[in-house]
């Protein structure tokens, strides 16, 4: 179960930094309650979101783990930089193809970690 908490929080973290990378894509966006729920997470998921979440994390741990290898590995900051980015990219990716945005993807996260009993949810979701 930590496991699991630490890959929502590993997915979470590296999609932190996406999600300032994608800012003007989120900007863009015409759906005026994915933009209200990065202000304040919401409490009240639907179940398929959840689901999206779990599976999401589960590949966003998994990018986050490949490219922190590589992030060691760089020479320089700006080597560093172009692995951070395609990382972001990846992970921006993984949560679009899940059916979330990242706005809600980072809502949800935030509110699994003030709600102990959604993450137990969002925790059996991802073991199934």
């Amino acid at each position: 179960m930590q496991r699991m908490t630490a890959l929502f929080s590993a997915a979470l973290l590296s999609l932190g930094l996406a999600g300032a990378a994608h800012a003007q894509d989120t900007q863009q966006s015409q759906d005026p309650a994915a933009s209200g729920q990065a202000q304040a997470p919401a409490q009240d998921f639907s179940d398929e979101q959840l689901q999206q979440f779990a599976d999401a994390s589960q590949e966003i741990a998994v990018i986050s783990q490949e490219y922190t290898q590589e992030l060691q590995a760089a020479e320089d900051e700006q080597a560093q930089q172009e692995v951070r980015m395609e990382a972001n990219d990846e992970m921006v990716k993984v949560v679009e193809d899940s059916g979330l945005d990242v706005d809600t993807f980072n809502a949800i996260g935030q509110a699994i970690q003030q709600d102990p009993e959604m993450m137990q949810r969002v925790q059996e979701m991802a073991e199934s």
